[in-house]
């Protein structure tokens, strides 16, 4: 069986520390991992965490590898880099999440725009009918929320809300975000124990 090949994006929403929890499970357990942030997304990614994901794309990867604890398996693209390989339905990675997804992000794949990478990756990943995982992370809601992430997943969109549950008793905020990476990761069909699942 093949390595899964998977595009992990970030972008404006808050909730930057999902994604990069995320990156660090999908790297444990050996998948292709290609990362991308958007202006945005870096920006709330270094005021929430820290983490500055601005540069070059080795010195990203080397900054993330070393935040994550992991050794390798990371590849860093620029968000505004149109002509990486996943802008192409003849390359497209088997899957493609982003988390955070922010409204603006949201209403963009859900307008068919394609103005940078992850907007058109995602556009491919609706074409080409492969799994886009959507994490967004906003409340309240408006109508116009809602009816984009209605459209997306009438499109064959996966929406994975940021909500935490209570029912496994989190004790820390790590719990509470282990349960969203553990339920994405959970639609991408990768078993995992990150939280404790209900039982009868």
């Amino acid at each position: 069986m093949s390595t899964p090949r998977i595009l992990l994006a970030l972008s404006g929403a808050s909730g930057s520390i999902y994604g990069l929890r995320l990156a660090q499970e999908l790297l444990r357990r050996g998948v292709e991992l290609t990362f991308t942030a958007s202006a945005s997304g870096q920006l709330v990614c270094r005021e929430e965490t820290g983490l500055d994901l601005a540069g070059d794309s080795t010195t990203v990867a080397r900054t993330l590898c070393d935040h994550l604890k992991v050794e390798a398996g990371i590849r860093v693209v620029a968000f505004n880099d149109l002509f990486f390989s996943s802008a192409s339905g003849s390359a497209a990675p088997d899957a493609m999440i982003v988390c955070p997804c922010s409204m603006g992000t949201l209403a963009r794949i859900a307008a068919g725009i394609s103005g940078n990478l992850i907007e058109r990756s995602a556009d491919v990943m609706l074409k080409e009918h492969r799994p886009l995982l959507l994490v967004p992370r906003e409340t309240p809601l408006s109508e116009i929320h809602l009816e984009n992430m209605l459209r997306l997943a009438r499109a064959g969109a996966r929406i994975i809300p940021a909500m935490p549950a209570f029912y496994h008793r989190p004790l820390t905020i790590d719990d509470m975000i282990d349960f969203v990476v553990g339920k994405v990761l959970d639609q991408l069909g990768l078993d995992n124990s990150l939280y404790r699942r209900w039982m009868k």
